[in-house]
């Protein structure tokens, strides 16, 4: 199954777009410049640690 539903970030400027998408077990991320590169994919475990990680402040310069 292909991931769907496809939303760009509220993070994202102008030009860093990425949109992330529903996947059959949980998440797709792609770049909005170059959709046709592809996209990768996380476990609905790994994208709850990674949505964790940026509450937290942890990727925060």
């Amino acid at each position: 199954m292909f991931p769907s539903g496809w939303r760009k970030s509220s993070r994202s400027g102008t030009n860093n777009c990425v949109e992330v998408g529903r996947a059959s077990n949980g998440a797709a991320v792609r770049d909005t410049k170059d959709r046709a590169a592809g996209y990768f994919t996380a476990t609905a475990g790994q994208w709850a640690s990674f949505i964790g990680a940026v509450r937290a402040g942890r990727f925060d310069g």
